[in-house]
């Protein structure tokens, strides 16, 4: 058993993105487009220094990787990195501390799109619409992903995370799908599945995202002090609309993370068939069909998911419990209890029941078939990050959706960083002396101070360099210059590593 690391986390979304009105119009240049609006003519561009997502978390590699492509790339104010990602726009979420935050700052990204989105419209033609989604299939066969990322303890052997990983991310999808008209991949049909992700996972554990993915990805690319830490980098999940869903998906997923680290999860549960289950429990909205053990037994999602509740209830719960911890395991339980009962009375916060839940009153009023073109297109809509057309913005304004933020809180977080981790000094510096930035990535800036050779500033540990430590020193400085020399052990003009409060050299 080792001591549980504090779980700093973030989401990756890539969005759909479309212009109607004009056939053929590239999906990449459309990205492009929506990432000028945001970063405008003065961007700090992202550093590939130091990034490996070649490197295999079984011992492989780094075997290659594409790393600048040429595509727009850019850090946003708020810490966040904003860029193309083949043909998406993407947004990565700043360094958050807990899930609560998370989903925040994972709301804060649909904000941006929309912001961007209305500034980029202004580049079209008459009769041009930009529509951008926050979904991950275009229902064509193709599918772009929402991942996850957790700091770790680099302690914990692989193979022991990949072994609970795989049974929890299975059945995880109960509480974290978004929901999807038919299926695609290959997969049986389906008139209505739970997730839109399930149908396009083909391996139980590798390192690719876009072709044959695995159910447990093997990159190990920590952005953090390597012999301290890794990166849990998720790829299995939906991207989600509902901020008690992001909550519950991040909480839920931290805590069996932290739970194993400190060895409370005893043996794993071993699926006979993890690949298979992935869809079928998709497939299955009614919630009772079962998946089969490798011992032959036969269980249902739902237990499945009790048991790794129990278990982290009891390294977790009680009166010592963090009161976000208390809250994510209280609305885990009550989201298995719920679903246990009718799953539809979960579809004022579950995203998959309330479309689902949608799509039935349409199909009652109009009497349309599941094979109906229309559901397609109401699916797709619910997913519209405009405000103005969103199907899921509409059930929020209606009071038919739970609330975590208010739309202030989320606007503010679209500009202005987190303040506990490190988060916190990127997106400060960016405010403060963006001219002076030359380049970011996740555990570096570098700074051009006009002196000769750039300054790089190392940020190693993700929970240093908040608020706390160095709000007196960004604000008490008169420029970039002032900072790095406040900062200690660098002069500027030699273009040796600086070292932040919290961040080693």
């Amino acid at each position: 058993m080792i001591q549980a690391v504090h779980k700093v986390l973030g989401t990756e979304t890539e969005f759909g993105i479309a212009v109607r009105g004009r056939p053929g119009y590239s999906p990449v240049t459309a990205s492009n487009l929506v990432v000028a609006a945001a970063v405008g003519p003065r961007r700090v561009r992202w550093s590939y220094d130091e990034e490996t997502p070649g490197r295999d978390a079984r011992g492989f590699g780094p075997i290659g990787g594409d790393l600048d492509t040429g595509m727009l790339n850019a850090v946003l104010p708020n810490g966040a990195r904003f860029y193309v990602d083949h043909a998406h726009p993407e947004y990565s979420t700043p360094e958050c501390f807990d899930p609560l935050e998370g989903a925040l700052y994972d709301k804060a990204g649909e904000a941006v799109l929309a912001r961007v989105a209305a500034a980029a419209r202004a580049s079209l033609g008459p009769g041009e619409e930009l529509l951008i989604y926050k979904n991950n299939s275009d229902g064509k066969g193709n599918s772009y992903g929402a991942h996850e990322n957790y700091l770790m303890a680099r302690a914990v052997p692989f193979a022991e995370i990949a072994a609970h990983l795989i049974p929890f991310l299975v059945t995880r999808q109960v509480f974290t799908g978004a929901g999807k008209v038919g299926s695609e991949n290959g997969r049986p049909p389906a008139p209505y599945q739970i997730s839109q992700r399930a149908d396009f996972f083909e391996e139980e554990v590798g390192l690719e995202t876009t072709l044959k993915r695995p159910i447990v990805n093997t990159r190990d690319e920590p952005h953090a002090d390597p012999s301290a830490y890794r990166r849990l980098h998720v790829i299995v999940g939906d991207a989600n609309l509902s901020e008690t869903q992001v909550f519950l998906k991040l909480g839920s997923t931290a805590l069996l993370l932290s739970a194993l680290e400190m060895g409370a999860l005893g043996r794993p549960v071993r699926l006979e068939d993890p690949v298979g289950a992935m869809w079928r429990v998709s497939h299955d909205p009614g919630l009772r069909r079962t998946i089969r053990l490798a011992g032959g037994k036969s269980v249902t999602p739902l237990e499945v998911q009790r048991h790794y509740l129990d278990l982290v209830e009891r390294s977790f719960g009680g009166a010592t419990a963090d009161a976000v911890d208390r809250q994510v395991l209280e609305l885990w339980g009550g989201t298995l209890d719920a679903l246990e009962t009718d799953p539809r009375s979960t579809a004022d916060y579950l995203d998959w029941t309330a479309k689902l839940r949608l799509l039935e009153e349409y199909r009652q009023r109009d009497g349309l078939p599941w094979s109906h073109p229309k559901l397609r297109l109401l699916d797709l809509q619910y997913h519209d990050v405009a405000p103005e057309r969103g199907l899921h913005r509409r059930l929020v304004e209606a009071g038919r959706m739970r609330r975590l933020f208010t739309d202030a809180e989320v606007q503010r977080a679209s500009s202005e960083p987190p303040e506990r981790t490190r988060a916190y000094f990127r997106g400060r510096c960016l405010a403060r002396f963006g001219e002076a930035v030359a380049a970011a990535n996740w555990d570096a800036l570098v700074f051009d101070l006009g002196e000769g050779a750039l300054t790089r500033v190392p940020m190693m540990d993700p929970l240093r360099g908040g608020r706390e430590t160095v709000a007196e020193l960004i604000d008490g400085s008169a420029s970039a210059a002032d900072l790095v020399r406040s900062l200690g052990g660098a002069d500027a003009r030699t273009g040796t590593q600086a070292t932040p409060p919290g961040g080693s050299r």
